[in-house]
């Protein structure tokens, strides 16, 4: 019903390629999941990142999976230059030094 309200006034609006535009944009937002298998998607992106709490954690992990995950990062580190102390997320520091020429002498050439 809303859906409809929305494209009526819409026509009846002079400037309706700008509302069309945002039409097309809330579309998403304004339909409802008809297909049963589709809405149960939802619901578990929904469930799951209400239960993730957004953040970079597992979901539910087991005490195997938080070993093996934790082996991983120490490999990584150990590849990588990594470390106990080395924050591996900061850009590392790059020193350039110029290298040493030997000085052109034209005069001993001749």
């Amino acid at each position: 019903m809303l859906t409809y309200q929305i494209l009526d006034n819409i026509r009846k609006c002079s400037r309706g390629a700008i509302h069309s535009r945002n039409i097309g944009i809330l579309a998403p937002c304004l339909q409802k999941a008809s297909d049963p298998i589709q809405q149960l998607f939802l619901d578990k992106i929904k469930e799951y990142r209400q239960k993730s709490g957004g953040g970079n954690k597992l979901f539910e992990p087991s005490p195997d999976v938080e070993r093996e995950l934790k082996s991983e990062l120490e490999k990584v580190a150990k590849v990588y230059g990594g470390g106990p102390g080395v924050d591996m997320t900061k850009f590392p520091t790059i020193k350039f030094t110029e290298p040493v020429i030997d000085p052109i002498n034209l005069e001993a050439k001749k």
